[in-house]
């Protein structure tokens, strides 16, 4: 269960992340660097928002809980925050989360999501 609620924070903080000032574009497949999960960011929404779906999970990730997941978008239209991040929700497992990411260079991302106080940061990586 950590390391779906890791990776369902992670692709939330992926989908809200982007730096217009690296004039990098988010979208394509990003994987956690710590190569348990991979995502496939694209626009959605308006064209402005930003959608994550799970398209990858390690065979040690494999789970039943992880595999409900799998080819299902975890995050949905989140919104440009400021000049380098985007913010949303994530509602995983009946939880929300609310997060941050911030395109840390055209392919490195970090993500931070929080609950309350509980607050994890992740990193990830293009592919």
């Amino acid at each position: 269960m950590r390391v779906l609620k890791s990776m369902a924070v992670g692709a939330l903080l992926v989908a809200l992340g982007i730096a217009p000032a690296l004039a990098a574009d988010p979208t394509g497949t990003w994987q956690s660097t710590g190569g348990e999960s991979r995502y496939a960011i694209s626009y959605c929404g308006s064209g402005k928002q930003l959608c994550a779906k799970l398209v990858w999970l390690r065979a040690d990730a494999r789970t039943a809980e992880n595999l409900r997941y799998l080819n299902h978008y975890v995050v949905k239209g989140a919104k440009r925050d400021a000049a380098n991040t985007w913010a949303g929700t994530l509602t995983y497992a009946g939880q929300s989360y609310a997060g941050k990411l911030t395109l840390v260079s055209t392919d490195a991302m970090r993500l931070k999501g929080c609950k309350g106080l509980f607050c994890t940061t992740m990193s990830f990586e293009r592919i």
